[in-house]
């Protein structure tokens, strides 16, 4: 990847009813952090890991975050708006719609997570790997998030956000490597989770790991929200 780096499908189509009355008159994606909405820092910390096209797959109020981005070159990328349709279609299902912009390769990750890891190291494991998917995973151990992952060995044993187990250490950081035949099997409006795809991997032997030590940041949740903003005041503060 390095020189070419992949370019990111963000999945920003949710309704975000946990964050109501918050996201009552704008998506998620466009709640105020520290003085800016959450996009412009997920866009700029995507373009300051070399990044540079994003394809924003978007449903609920897209429109305002269509009009917020542009083209995506004040935050140093090029970005892409595609809407999900009347349909929705799901976090999978919107990666199969937007297919046509993403190419052979491409990275995959949620609208309400920041994650400062190495985007370039991620792209290069999937390359490398020979899979045709790849998960990101993080030691939690319960910590930030229920671990969702037993992973050991540079391997994932066993994937499952429904049904957990104590020998699961480990969470689905919220970044994932995917080749398009993975996603382009599906029918164009099919509607399915990227949970199911990952198991389907998983299970066929297709899915590689990567560990990354730094831990994640979401804004899903109120408190997601306060640590979120907590580490970009840091971050923001250190010379």
């Amino acid at each position: 990847m390095n020189g070419h780096p992949l370019p990111v499908a963000i999945l920003s189509g949710g309704l975000a009813t946990r964050l109501r009355p918050l996201t009552e008159t704008i998506p998620k994606a466009l709640i105020e952090l520290n003085g800016e909405p959450f996009l412009a820092h997920q866009l700029r910390l995507l373009s300051s890991r070399g990044i540079k096209h994003v394809v924003l797959c978007v449903g609920y109020r897209g429109e305002m975050i269509q009009d917020f981005v542009g083209d995506g070159s004040r935050f140093g990328l090029h970005a892409e708006v595609l809407f999900d349709g009347p349909v929705l279609l799901g976090t999978g299902g919107a990666v199969r719609h937007a297919l046509p912009l993403l190419g052979e390769n491409f990275l995959v990750l949620y609208g309400d997570s920041y994650l400062p890891c190495d985007y370039s190291a991620v792209g290069d494991a999937f390359l490398r790997s020979g899979k045709r998917g790849l998960m990101t995973v993080f030691r939690n151990d319960g910590k930030f998030d229920t671990s969702n992952v037993e992973y050991r060995d540079g391997q994932i044993l066993r994937y499952d956000k429904r049904s957990t187990t104590p020998a699961m250490r480990y969470i689905d950081y919220g970044l994932g490597a995917f080749r398009r035949d993975v996603f382009a099997e599906f029918p164009n409006d099919f509607s399915c989770d990227l949970a199911a795809v990952y198991q389907s991997l998983l299970s066929a032997g297709d899915l590689a790991a990567f560990d990354v030590p730094e831990r994640f940041y979401e804004i899903g949740s109120r408190r997601g929200l306060e640590e979120t903003s907590e580490y970009l005041r840091t971050v923001s503060a250190t010379p």
